[in-house]
């Protein structure tokens, strides 16, 4: 026979889309069984994963924000600390400044008072090497003059203060010509 007329003899046809009912109660009771074995021993498995996980971005979040806080707060001191030091290095130069100054100053007063010093010192020497050129001179015409004038006359005149005092007179004579010249 052909499998229609089988199914056809059987009597009523069941649909082919609707399980026979101890099928769905046994799978209705294994669904159960499973969900309820999952349920038990799963979920709070994942709940607590999901939990921690929350907590994990919560407080990641709450870490990134405090971090930001304080390398902001870090930001803030680096820069009040920048400013400062480039206040006290400003201050700094500005005394270099006015202490190099003072110091060139000192410096230069230190200068001319030397070179005034030797400048005197110098006017000094050159007075005292005139004077003594002078003397020396004196001396040297004096001796010069007598010997001419030995030499003229014909006589030694070798006393020693009567030529100190012609030749005294003698200086002294063209001196005050000198002077008058002028």
């Amino acid at each position: 026979m052909s499998p229609l007329l089988h199914i056809a003899a059987e009597g009523e046809l069941q649909n082919p889309l609707v399980p026979p009912i101890p099928e769905v109660v046994i799978g209705l009771l294994a669904f159960v069984i499973v969900f309820g074995f999952l349920a038990w021993k799963l979920l709070p498995n994942i709940n607590k994963v999901l939990e921690e996980r929350r907590e994990a971005i919560e407080g990641g979040i709450e870490k990134a924000e405090a971090a930001q806080t304080e390398a902001q707060s870090v930001l803030e001191q680096y820069k009040a600390q920048l400013a400062e030091a480039r206040h006290e290095a400003a201050r700094l130069r500005q005394e270099a400044q006015e202490q190099g100054a003072v110091l060139i100053a000192e410096m230069r007063a230190e200068g001319q008072r030397q070179r005034e010093e030797i400048i005197a010192a110098g006017h000094a020497q050159v007075e005292a090497d005139r004077k003594a050129a002078s003397a020396a001179l004196r001396q040297d015409i004096g001796r010069l003059a007598t010997d001419l004038a030995g030499k003229l006359v014909g006589e030694s005149l070798e006393d020693h203060a009567r030529q100190s005092r012609v030749i005294d007179r003698f200086l002294d004579g063209l001196e005050e010509k000198a002077e008058a010249a002028r």
